[in-house]
């Protein structure tokens, strides 16, 4: 699938979700080439509030290190050196010192329940901080939603 292509439907899931929140933030989050794609629109795309990458494939290589993204990120590598070089993603976090960027002694696929490579600590480990990030990044009230919100909710009383 060619990534140009992918880039724009992302897109149109940005603006679509966008109209559909309360706030108008939108995160993604990407696993594995979904997450190459999540970081990739981070650098890209218009809207994205925050963004988290789970062993995001090709992201540590030179081209994608090196680019510079939007919002705020949060990446998170295993230690495994089969399909993600620790020194690219050594090169990364330095490349990077803005993304939230977490690496875990497990294996590539840590946090896909049905492979053998599933990690229960690392995994909910990563699902705490994605959390705690998407919330911060994601839940937090611009002024101007919040006086809607007073508005709307005085006109139901």
């Amino acid at each position: 699938m060619p990534t140009d292509k992918v880039m724009l439907d992302i897109q149109a899931a940005i603006n679509h979700a966008q109209l559909n929140t309360l706030t108008g933030g939108v995160g993604l989050l990407g696993y594995c080439w979904g997450g190459l794609l999540a970081w990739r629109a981070a650098n890209q795309l218009d809207g994205v509030s925050a963004a988290v990458s789970y062993y995001g494939g090709g992201m540590t290589l030179p081209d994608d290190a090196k680019r510079q993204p939007k919002c705020p990120v949060m990446a998170h590598f295993p230690r495994d050196k089969r399909w993600i070089s620790e020194i690219t993603v050594g090169s990364f976090v330095a490349q990077q010192p803005a993304v939230e960027s977490y690496v875990y002694d497990a294996r590539y696929g840590f946090n896909a329940e049905r492979r053998q490579a599933y990690d229960a600590p690392a995994a909910r480990l990563a699902l705490e901080r994605t959390l705690g990030f998407l919330s911060e990044h994601l839940l937090a009230l611009p002024d101007q939603a919040t006086g809607a919100m007073m508005a709307a909710s005085k006109s139901l009383a």
